[in-house]
């Protein structure tokens, strides 16, 4: 039995419960975590945004040590240091064929599958593939890569989502260039990947959005330049830091309608937008036809940062190495599991950047 955090319906309050985890079985991993970051998309689980099969042990950002594997299983071995990749690609179906592993059609398949069960033999489903609100976990081979060397495992877990979305939603979607001004909305564990990113890209001016006053330090310790609380005005405001043109990029980390509209707004003609917010159905952004044709801008969304983890991860560890992206900065708090109901609470209220459970 292990401690987890459970989802027993959509809508319900999350649990802190024990659960029995299965041995590994064929082309398995168990895994003990070292430590899971709260990512906006546990909390699109528990509102029902996004919709997988209940109840579920929800967390998916994460990184740990293997404890054993199921026969078949050759690229790690117990003891290795592995980070948990949540949407692992089949490398067969249309995408994957096309190189576009990130939206594979078998990625998320793996959350139908029975888990494990509570105490009272109750089923449970992986959330998102890999159940890392918990002690131990059990997953397929393919959702466990090598942590690349030198990095600790507490910060790998931030590589398993945060930093790969945010890196790609930077180098991969918008691919931003040398010299281009970037503005970011929403600074929370995404929102600073892709400040730093940006920074990394060699952005002439980033320009951070947010609703609380109290992220710029953050905000400016990841590598923007300027920082702006969002307003009704905030598309003018970027245009004034941009010589009156708007911003060569835009990427929104919130998934509101308002903010998308007002991300493309900000763009100077011929921008472009990259969303990486997941927002509901009842979302709508509307354009006029005219004004699609007028502006020339682009906008997109983007999964997973675009990116291939066993392609990026080591891209990631290398610019982690040279002091060019910095993990922890990341993290705003550190908690235990019990702490993860009011991490969501705060995440709700628009504070902090990424709560990282650790082990």
């Amino acid at each position: 039995m292990v401690r987890a955090a459970v989802l027993p319906a959509v809508g319900a309050p999350l649990e802190i419960t024990d659960i029995e985890l299965p041995e590994p079985g064929p082309g398995r991993v168990r895994i003990r975590l070292a430590a899971a970051g709260v990512c906006h998309s546990d909390l699109s689980l528990t509102d029902g945004t996004m919709r997988l099969p209940v109840p579920a042990v929800l967390g998916h950002e994460g990184a740990g040590t293997v404890l054993s594997v199921g026969e078949g299983v050759t690229h790690v071995a117990p003891g290795d240091g592995v980070v948990l990749n949540w949407a692992p690609s089949c490398g067969r179906c249309h995408h994957c064929r096309l190189g576009e592993v990130w939206l594979c059609a078998s990625a998320l398949t793996g959350a139908g599958g029975i888990h494990a069960r509570t105490a009272d033999g109750t089923d449970l489903h992986p959330g998102l593939n890999v159940a890392a609100f918990a002690e131990e976990t059990v997953v397929a081979a393919n959702c466990v890569l090598p942590v690349p060397d030198g990095i600790p495992l507490t910060d790998a877990a931030l590589l398993g989502c945060a930093v790969l979305t945010g890196y790609g939603a930077v180098h991969h979607s918008a691919q931003v260039r040398a010299g281009e001004t970037v503005v970011v909305f929403g600074v929370g564990g995404v929102g600073l990947a892709v400040l730093q990113s940006a920074r990394i890209a060699g952005a002439s001016k980033i320009i951070a959005v947010d609703v609380s006053p109290e992220k710029e330090e953050l905000a400016r310790a990841a590598g923007a330049t300027d920082y702006l609380v969002s307003c009704a005005t905030t598309a003018k405001e970027v245009r004034g830091l941009t010589d009156g043109q708007g911003a060569d990029v835009a990427v929104e980390c919130v998934g509101r309608a308002v903010t998308i509209r007002t991300a493309w707004e900000s763009t100077r003609r011929g921008g472009r937008t990259t969303v990486v917010g997941i927002g509901g159905k009842d979302q709508q952004v509307t354009f006029n036809a005219l004004e699609l044709f007028h502006w020339g801008r682009t906008l997109s969304g983007c999964v997973y940062g675009n990116c291939d983890p066993v392609r990026d991860l080591p891209v990631l560890a290398e610019h982690v190495r040279a002091g060019r992206l910095d993990l922890g900065s990341l993290v705003t708090t550190r908690i235990t599991l019990d702490g993860i109901p009011a991490a969501f609470d705060t995440m709700l209220a628009g504070r902090g950047g990424r709560a990282l459970v650790v082990f």
